[in-house]
């Protein structure tokens, strides 16, 4: 059964190191949570590392840019693994071709540029669908429509054996108030229609194979039992830390905070109940990073 926390502080003495999520736990697309970044502060104060591991369809350079522009200080983390940089790497060794349809804001056409650790990357062309040997979804061009909207092309898609590069696997995002579909849902459509869709971000490896090498560049040799894991996805942030066999503490006051809180804290029997329904058992639980 999760353990009920009220503050990262509770806990922090046992890890070396985070892998936090961002959206949800850090900000909420506008704003910091001022209670998030002062814990992540304050694990940092006292030696522990902070890897940001997002979703995010883009470089970690132009995540940082973001974080910036909404007032997330530079002292709350270490180091940024994306789900952008995971894809990219696939994407210029030809996981979907050299000739590909893009899906996506004009901002998230920073993926194209060849990440460095590819010392031959190949050439990639984002061409129209009729011409198009591959997909690379960061999102879809307008995240409040229905994500069948891409039903059609997605037929002529998968005729044509194209692959599906999500970039973010995530399905749904708060922005503020409102919620919004992500990359993850298009990849969902596409599979559930018969397409094969490639997936780096969270729940799987490859991004927390990147974290680890984050963790490494800055010469932190960090046991995988001093890892904890921080994120408020159930079936990204949750599932991902349980496939690694990392222990994850739940942040219950994001996505699930209708089904579990009571107050600011998760209540324990609906907690329980909606952990069941999941079919996960986090480490821990909290109602929001503090």
């Amino acid at each position: 059964m999760t353990r009920i926390i009220h503050h990262l502080s509770e806990i922090s003495a046992e890890y070396d190191a985070v892998f936090c999520d961002v959206w949800g736990c850090l900000h909420n697309g506008r704003e910091p949570f001022a209670e998030a970044v002062a814990a992540l502060q304050a694990f940092r104060a006292k030696g522990g590392s902070v890897v940001l591991v997002t979703n995010a369809p883009r470089a970690w350079t132009e995540v940082a840019k973001g974080l910036d522009r909404i007032g997330v200080p530079r002292d709350a983390w270490d180091a940024i693994a994306t789900s952008g940089d995971s894809a990219r790497t696939a994407l210029f060794t030809g996981a979907v071709g050299s000739k590909v349809h893009f899906i996506g804001y004009e901002t998230d056409r920073t993926i194209f540029e060849p990440p460095k650790i590819l010392d031959d990357p190949i050439h990639v062309d984002v061409v129209p669908l009729q011409e198009a040997e591959g997909l690379v979804v960061a999102g879809p061009e307008d995240p409040y429509a229905d994500p069948s909207v891409y039903r059609g092309d997605f037929l002529y898609a998968k005729t044509k054996g194209m692959k599906l590069l999500c970039m973010n696997p995530d399905v749904i995002v708060d922005v503020g108030d409102k919620r919004q579909w992500c990359a993850g849902a298009l990849a969902e459509l596409y599979t559930e229609m018969g397409g094969e869709s490639l997936y780096f971000g969270k729940p799987h490896p490859p991004i927390y194979d990147l974290a680890r090498r984050r963790l490494a560049a800055m010469e932190k040799d960090v046991p995988e039992a001093r890892i904890l894991c921080i994120g408020d996805g159930i079936h990204t942030d949750v599932q991902g830390a349980v496939g690694e066999d990392l222990d994850v503490l739940f942040v219950a006051g994001g996505l699930a905070a209708e089904d579990t809180l009571d107050g600011a804290h998760p209540h324990s029997d609906r907690l329980d109940a909606w952990l069941n329904i999941h079919g996960f058992d986090p480490t821990f639980s909290i109602g929001f990073l503090r």
